[in-house]
């Protein structure tokens, strides 16, 4: 009775169990025994995986890490490689040694003779093992030592690797030494990518140990560049220039990178120093300096001011600029220039353009100008969501230097927006392009929208021309040579190619603009961009002027730089934001 189940269990359904017909019963037997065969003839078909070695580690392990069946004997740099001639020949270099009829092609010892000093055991040992394998590890920390083997073996897939890694690992400590090697073997994609990484970072990373690593040859290429990311105005390009000339004449020295500014500045108080550009031992940095473009540091007073009293600026490039602006002022003043016109050609445009910028630290809504005569125009940059807009200001706000009241005003300008990682690698980066733009009184126009997946801080570099330059480049005179006796001025005077600036190649951005990770794109180079107005918004405002931080914190301390000030409502020296409805945006 105890072990008696009840019809009514839930163990049974709740009902009477009822008898399958005998063809069912058949049927789901027959499927059964149809599934299970061929699940025998799938796993009969399947293979097993079984972890094996591979053939082409068995390769590398049997005949190049121990040399089994060794035909040809490598001795190079105090070692011996056991290696096979049949894989050898991939190398370029052996290939024409073995096929040439040189006289190794016959011997079984090839002493090699290593004239590249980039070269050692280690990367040579790499060098030969890729030849056994097809994939290889490099170190960023070995990767010129293993592109210098395979560039005298003339191994192209490896060359290629090692570019590959250059490329993907370029920060303030590897940009220079990659740069120079690339140059060596002939990377050029890989110098290109140097040059790049330092035009968008130099003026925001002077720390001591990369200013004192840049070449001659190569400061003189970024100095000169259009390209270069000025983040505040041209001054700061003469600033980071004494410090890295105090770094080169002075290797001995170590110290922050606050110590270093006044370092800097107490070298070029000594009367030596201050006459470095009219001397013998400072004429390498001649071409150097005509880089900065003088004519608008001199624009602002204060800037002009210290160039005359420092005296490292040669007072025969001087007196003419103030000539050739005085004349450029007053046709702007009588109305005979009202600012580039179709004329300028992109040549002229990025050798004479004004290059400043901005770092906007974090999002938010910012408003500024630059500092120094504009010929008559007050520039307002206003950055608010994620717009960026020029507005030509004439009654709307407060001004207290002279201003243009024509109808109309000029100007041609580039833009670029880019931010960066840890690394200085551009995580994001978009172009105006070359860009025409007339403006009325108190007229603003929308420049450039930045994608809304942007990150900060945002870097903000602006290309501008204000009049219509010449277009005839005249040299800057060369300055009268003072003989000087100085210890360093045998040891320390490299040589630079002797490129005159006038002749410099410069590299173009297209017509249009050009965007990096994005879709957006912006009117082509020499449109005419719409204007639009813009209603008054009670977002926060930002200082105006340029700001003293940016002279003084623009080296490895980085993440204290307040480039970008934001004021209370109720401060008196601050300019209301306008924000445009995007709407209303033509």
């Amino acid at each position: 009775m105890g072990n008696f189940l009840s019809s009514s269990s839930p163990f049974h359904g709740g009902g009477t169990k009822r008898k399958r017909p005998l063809e069912d019963s058949d049927s789901e037997e027959r499927e059964s025994d149809d599934q299970n065969t061929d699940i025998v003839n799938i796993d009969l078909h399947t293979p097993k995986r079984k972890k094996m070695k591979s053939t082409s580690k068995y390769i590398y392990e049997t005949l190049f890490v121990n040399g089994e069946n060794s035909d040809i004997t490598i001795v190079a740099l105090g070692r011996e490689w056991k290696l096979h001639k049949v894989y050898v020949c991939q190398s370029g270099y052996f290939s024409s040694m073995f096929n040439g009829g040189w006289k190794e092609s016959n011997q079984k010892v090839i002493r090699m003779e290593i004239p590249d000093q980039n070269i050692d055991e280690e990367a040579l040992n790499v060098a030969f093992g890729s030849l056994y394998r097809d994939d290889v590890y490099i170190k960023p920390a070995r990767v010129i030592s293993i592109l210098a083997a395979a560039s005298l073996l003339h191994l192209e897939g490896l060359i290629q690797q090692c570019a590959d890694t250059m490329k993907e690992t370029i920060s303030s400590k590897t940009v220079c030494s990659y740069c120079d090697a690339s140059y060596m073997y002939g990377l050029l994609q890989v110098t290109k990518k140097c040059k790049e990484w330092l035009e968008k970072n130099l003026m925001t990373s002077q720390n001591a140990t990369l200013l004192r690593e840049i070449s001659y040859d190569l400061m003189f290429e970024l100095v000169s560049s259009p390209d270069l990311f000025v983040m505040q105005v041209e001054m700061d390009i003469y600033t980071m220039l004494k410090k890295w000339v105090f770094l080169r004449l002075s290797p001995n020295w170590h110290g922050s990178s606050k110590q270093l500014v006044n370092a800097a500045d107490d070298f070029f108080k000594k009367e030596e120093n201050r006459a470095l550009l009219r001397s013998t031992r400072g004429k390498p940095l001649l071409e150097i300096f005509r880089g900065i473009r003088l004519w608008h540091v001199i624009n602002d007073i204060t800037s002009a001011n210290l160039l005359q009293a420092e005296g490292i600026i040669p007072e025969a490039w001087l007196f003419p600029l103030f000539k050739q602006q005085w004349h450029q002022m007053l046709a702007v003043e009588q109305g005979i220039d009202k600012g580039p016109d179709e004329s300028v050609s992109h040549d002229v445009f990025y050798r004479e353009t004004l290059r400043c910028g901005r770092v906007l630290p974090k999002e938010g809504e910012y408003c500024w100008r630059w500092t120094g005569f504009n010929y008559g125009i007050d520039l307002l940059v206003t950055f608010a969501n994620k717009l960026l807009l020029f507005k030509r200001n004439t009654h709307s706000q407060s001004y207290s230097m002279s201003l243009s009241l024509q109808q109309t005003r000029n100007i041609m300008f580039r833009v670029s927006v880019a931010s960066f990682d840890l690394f200085g690698q551009p995580t994001y980066l978009k172009s105006s392009g070359i860009m025409r733009l007339s403006l009325g009184k108190d007229e603003e126009a929308v420049i450039m929208a930045v994608d809304r997946h942007v990150t900060f801080p945002l870097h903000v570099s602006v290309n501008i021309l204000y009049f219509t330059p010449n277009s005839e480049f005249k040299e800057l005179p060369e300055p009268d040579i003072i003989s000087q006796a100085h210890p360093e001025s045998t040891n320390n005077n490299p040589k630079i190619r002797p490129r005159p600036l006038k002749k410099k190649c410069r590299r173009k951005l297209d017509a249009g603009a050009s965007t990096s990770g994005s879709s957006a794109s912006s009117s082509d180079a020499g449109d005419t961009l719409p204007s639009t107005s813009a209603s008054t918004s009670n977002l926060r405002r930002e200082r105006l002027g340029d700001s003293d931080s940016f002279n003084n914190k623009n080296d490895n301390d980085t993440s204290n730089d307040d480039t970008v000030n934001v004021a209370d409502d109720n401060d008196e020296n601050v300019l209301p934001l306008e924000v445009p409805d995007p709407e209303r945006i033509v």
